[in-house]
């Protein structure tokens, strides 16, 4: 067996899937594995060590994955922004363009008190429209960001430079090139 040595090695690509043509990258295999999904964590929490941070927040669904375990890592609460109509009781919601159509998303509306200092994750950065609703519906509840954290970043499809536009300071573990 090789010696697995980054967190890429621990990410598998499935071609085709969940269309021709996509080469899609699985953390799932990142998360089985002690060694990497540690490795993993350690890496996403490093850039943010002696950071003020109050809360982590995890986009649906594989950045719930990461999130609880940032959070658990750092002793903090975990929130988390998931899709509509996943989340009992009050609520704020934004909309954000998809490839082909719009989704929502939601956040608790006392999630977040004003000025905390909040860690997002996901598991992919791709075009940015989840990440960037994300941030909206944080900043909406008056939190701070003081950072995006990523596995996978997909460069050709632009999300980094979308959110670094609106002032977020981007960590990403590994890129692929193309789709």
């Amino acid at each position: 067996m090789p010696v697995l040595r980054t967190v890429k090695d621990y990410i598998r690509t499935i071609v085709d899937f969940p269309h021709e043509g996509i080469l899609f990258r699985d953390v799932t295999t990142l998360f089985a594995d002690p060694r990497g999904f540690r490795m993993a964590i350690d890496q996403m929490l490093h850039p943010y060590a002696g950071e003020q941070i109050d809360k982590v927040v995890g986009l649906e669904a594989r950045g719930f994955i990461l999130g609880g375990a940032i959070a658990h890592q750092l002793s903090l609460g975990f929130v988390p922004i998931r899709k509509k109509g996943k989340l009992p009781g009050a609520v704020i919601s934004e909309e954000y363009q998809l490839e082909y159509g719009e989704a929502i998303v939601e956040i608790h509306d006392d999630a977040i008190q004003p000025g905390e200092k909040i860690l997002l994750v996901d598991d992919l950065l791709a075009t940015g429209g989840t990440a960037q609703a994300g941030i909206r519906l944080i900043e909406r509840l008056g939190g701070e960001i003081m950072g995006c954290a990523f596995i996978v970043d997909l460069p050709e499809l632009g999300g980094r430079q979308k959110l670094e536009a609106m002032g977020m300071d981007v960590h990403v573990l590994c890129e692929y090139e193309g789709a």
